[in-house]
């Protein structure tokens, strides 16, 4: 079980960077007359910039190698 201390380390860094990402972007905006629009890397993608998206995408890599590293191992 050891062997996997040092992947799920990677994974939790990489799952921390792109939290640490998404919340250095946050703006503090009041909502008024004056806010500007959606930004239009936002509007053309909206799915490619969620940090949640990115997350269970990084977790499920995750999760494939190590069921593929098992199954490997035995054969």
């Amino acid at each position: 079980m050891a062997i996997w201390i040092i992947p799920i380390a990677i994974v939790f860094i990489i799952i921390g960077a792109i939290g640490w990402k998404a919340v250095r972007s946050w703006d503090t905006v009041v909502l008024n007359e004056t806010d500007s629009g959606v930004s239009d890397a936002i509007e053309d993608h909206p799915m490619s910039l969620n940090p949640i998206i990115w997350v269970i995408g990084v977790a499920a890599l995750f999760i494939l190698f190590v069921i593929f590293f098992y199954w490997a191992s035995s054969i």
